[in-house]
């Protein structure tokens, strides 16, 4: 199962990439509405795969601001 959705993960990662190399060139106002629209829902489908497939989110605290002291060296 983790594979599979590392799978899926990494298509829907070229995906996007394709779509965003896609945008840089010429296209017509139609054509860009319609990558733009699939860019969205190739981001919106990763989100929600990345966040069933890893589910816990690790956020690190912020440091705390510890005293200055003279002349010693960390």
């Amino acid at each position: 199962m983790l594979d599979e959705n590392l799978a899926r993960i990494r298509v829907h990662r070229n995906n996007i990439h394709r779509y965003r190399s896609l945008l840089a060139t010429r296209l017509s106002d139609l054509e860009r509405q319609f990558i733009e629209r699939r860019l969205s829902e190739e981001s919106s489908a990763l989100e929600a795969l990345t966040s069933q497939t890893f589910p816990i989110a690790l956020t690190m605290s912020p440091r705390p601001v510890l005293p200055a002291t003279t002349g010693a060296a960390p």
